[in-house]
Order: structure tokens, then C-alpha cells, then sequence
């Protein structure tokens, strides 16, 4: 495994960590499975464990903080998230003050832990002066409950630049991490928000790096999902909007360059990603240990610039506007 500063900072994080946004705990046997994954994830090198509040109602966090807690806490780095409804109140959600300070003790308090590594809001907040969720979480910072914070979706660049204006006027701790969803096939902060990350020395570590499961090269033109497969149960059916017969050709094509370099759709998806020099670290999700198997092998990977402008050539990328937030 080899490890990459976060942006600017001295922070060192594994290229590939292991998110909680998929671990299933809904029985004994899918925990003990999520276990072992964390477990593996761990003994081969992984530093970085991402999670956040809202995942499985904090049932994630807890999860997480019990099997955490045998392993060095100076050998890890744990981020977590905040922004959605964990309670009915007006006031249990969003990014003012009050939520956040309220936020950070729940998560510290699920987790066992003094601190948390890295803080990310995981929404933009349109309702709370951007000025307000700053200040606090830069006061978090300052009194030891988080050691960094970053942004997650919804920050497009223009806020980005906005929020750096009023970290430089009010000399807050800056932000140091961003996390976009971010593959092959949703390349939309190339046009903006990487140049943005560049100048200000903000990290990438992106989410989704697989596009739900299209770039592992499982599902095929033509042929039936296969069984147990994110397509055949997803509630938000994110995944089957992706499996175009446009996109299933370009996968397809993208197969015959990994196999021509002896490796998995699935880790060139990842090295990909980890061409990026801003991108610090990609959040997998693993089921089962198998999963993430595959995906620690994609560390370390360097692609020849003729192997990358083949893959550009495929995926055939024009900037284009999207609206975010």
C-alpha cells in the first residue's frame, strides 16, 4: 500500500480506503462479514476508514468504532460526516452551529473516540451563512475535536472560492479535503473544482470511484444482471440509470485495455483515479473481503500516457454544465 499527503497538509492517508456506506449489518453473518473486511482492509495497509452519521442511523459509527478500537488509533485515520435529519427537530439536521457542535459529540460518542481525523460536511447547507459553518468547524478544529475538514457534494467551485475568501478574512483553519463523487464516467469536476482544489491545495478523495458497480465490468451488454448484483436490489436504482448500452460498449472496451495489462476492469477504474495528482486517496465500498481484494491491488498501479490517452479516446469526455446544489 502507499500513502499520499491530503492536499497541502501533513496528513497521510492510504491510496485506496474503505467507505461504510455499503456495509450491510442488517444480520449476524453480514456483520461478521464486515468485520472481516475491515479487518483485511487494515492488515494490508489501509489507514484511511470513512463513515458518516446518517449511515444505517449511526448503527455504521458504532460499528465501526468497536472494531477500530483493537488497532493503534495513531495508525488510523477516521473521517466522518454531517448534514442529514437525525432527529424531527428544525434544528437536528443542516450545518449551523448547533447541529454541527451537537453532531460532532454524537459521532465521538458512537465511535468511542476522542477525535475524529477528518470532518466532511456532506451536504451543502443553503440555509445557514456559509460564514457560520465555518467558523464552527474551524472552532472544532481549535478545540481538538476534529484534526481537518473538507466538504463533500454540492460544493461547487464557486463556493469553494467563497469559502476560501472568508477562511483567509477570518484566518480559520482551512479546508483541506474535498469529497466529490468522481469515476470515469462523471468526470465533472475536471472543469472546474480540480483547478480550484490545485490552487488552493485541497485534497481529492473521491467517492463512487466504481460508478455503483458499472466499472468492474460485471454487468454486460445484453445479458441479465447478475445474481445478488447492486442493479437487481438497489432502492434508488442509481446504478441501472448507468447501464446504457452506450456506457456498457465504452466499459467493454475499457476491459480489453485492462486485460491487455494484466489486471481487472475494477483496478483500472481506480488507477485511473490515481493518475490525479490532487487525488489523495478513492473511497471503495466492499461487501465482502473478495471486493476489496481486488481493489487494494490498483495502489501503486502507474499507466503509461499512451495507455491514458487510449482510455480518454473511449470515454470520449466534453465539459458540460451541471448544476450542483
Amino acid at each position: 500500500m502507499r500513502y499520499r499527503s491530503v492536499g497541502k497538509s501533513g496528513l497521510k492517508v492510504s491510496e485506496i480506503a474503505l467507505g461504510s456506506w455499503m456495509t450491510d449489518l442488517r444480520g449476524s453473518s453480514q456483520a461478521e462479514i464486515a468485520e472481516q473486511t475491515i479487518r483485511q482492509a487494515y492488515e494490508n495497509g489501509v489507514n484511511f476508514f470513512d463513515c458518516a452519521d446518517a449511515y444505517s442511523g449511526g448503527e455504521a459509527e458504532r460499528f465501526l468504532g468497536r472494531i477500530l478500537k483493537d488497532y493503534r488509533r495513531s495508525s488510523l485515520v477516521i473521517s466522518s460526516k454531517l448534514f442529514f435529519p437525525m432527529g424531527p427537530g428544525p434544528n437536528e439536521w443542516g450545518l449551523s452551529r448547533k447541529h454541527i457542535v451537537e453532531s460532532i459529540d454524537r459521532t465521538l460518542m458512537n465511535m468511542k473516540l476522542d477525535y475524529i481525523d477528518m470532518y466532511y460536511c456532506h451536504r451543502f447547507d443553503p440555509t445557514t451563512p456559509l460564514e457560520e459553518t465555518l467558523c464552527a468547524l474551524s472552532d472544532l478544529v481549535r478545540h481538538g475535536k476534529i484534526l481537518y475538514y473538507g466538504v463533500s457534494e454540492e460544493w461547487s467551485a464557486a463556493r469553494l472560492e467563497a469559502s476560501e475568501k472568508i477562511i483567509e478574512q477570518r484566518n480559520l483553519y482551512p479546508i483541506t479535503s474535498v469529497q466529490p463523487q468522481y469515476n470515469m464516467m462523471d468526470r465533472y469536476i475536471e472543469d472546474e473544482i480540480i483547478g480550484v482544489c490545485e490552487k488552493y491545495g485541497i485534497g481529492i478523495t473521491p467517492f463512487s470511484p466504481l460508478a455503483q458497480g458499472l466499472l468492474t465490468g460485471k454487468y454486460k451488454k445484453g445479458e441479465p444482471y447478475p445474481e445478488g448484483s447492486r442493479a437487481t436490489h438497489q432502492a434508488d436504482r442509481q446504478v441501472n440509470n448507468l447501464l446504457t448500452d452506450e456506457n456498457l460498449d465504452k466499459v467493454e472496451k475499457l476491459s480489453k485495455i485492462a486485460d491487455e495489462l494484466g489486471i481487472t476492469m475494477s483496478v483500472l477504474a481506480l488507477a485511473w483515479l490515481l493518475q490525479r495528482n490532487m487525488v489523495c486517496s478513492v473511497i471503495t465500498g466492499a461487501s465482502k473481503p473478495e471486493q476489496l481484494k481486488s481493489n487494494l491491488a490498483a495502489s501503486g498501479i502507474t499507466l503509461s500516457a499512451d495507455v491514458m490517452k487510449e482510455i480518454d479516446q473511449i470515454l470520449d469526455y466534453h465539459p458540460f454544465v451541471r448544476r450542483v446544489g
